[in-house]
C-alpha cells in the first residue's frame, strides 16, 4: 500500500514522505508546490482557494507537472483551506494535471474513494 500522509500545511512534509499521497489543507500556488516538489510525495492534493487572479491559488499543479509529479486541487467550495481532514473528507477535485489524471485522478468527482483506490496499488 501507498502511504497517505494528512498535513493541514503542505510545509510539514519532509524527505522521508517521498512516494506518499500528500493530502494537505494548502492553497495549490507556487509557494505550497514549492515544499512538495523538495519532498517529492507521489501524488501532492491542495485546496484550489477559490484559483485567484492569473489561477494563483492552482499554479503549482503545473510547476509540480514541469517535474513530473502528480498534483490536484479540491474546490475550495467542498473543503475547508487549512484543514486537510476536511480536504480527504468532503472534498471535490476541481483541477488535476496531467500526471495526476494518468494515477487516476478525475475532476468533479469525491476525493476520498479516489485516494483510497491509489492507496491501495503497490508503491
Amino acid at each position: 500500500m501507498i502511504s497517505i500522509r494528512v498535513v493541514d500545511s503542505i510545509t510539514e512534509l519532509q524527505p522521508a514522505d517521498a512516494g506518499c499521497i500528500a493530502l494537505s489543507g494548502s492553497h495549490g500556488g507556487l509557494s505550497s508546490a514549492r515544499y512538495a516538489l523538495a519532498a517529492r510525495p507521489l501524488l501532492s492534493v491542495f485546496n484550489d482557494a477559490g484559483v485567484g487572479l492569473d489561477d494563483a491559488g492552482i499554479a503549482g499543479l503545473a510547476f509540480l507537472q514541469s517535474h513530473g509529479l502528480a498534483a490536484c486541487a479540491v474546490s475550495h467550495t467542498s473543503a475547508r483551506i487549512g484543514q486537510a481532514a476536511s480536504t480527504l473528507s468532503h472534498g471535490v477535485v476541481s483541477h488535476a494535471n496531467t500526471a495526476a489524471q494518468a494515477l487516476g485522478i478525475r475532476t468533479h468527482e469525491a476525493l476520498q474513494p479516489q485516494v483510497d483506490n491509489l492507496s491501495r496499488r503497490q508503491p
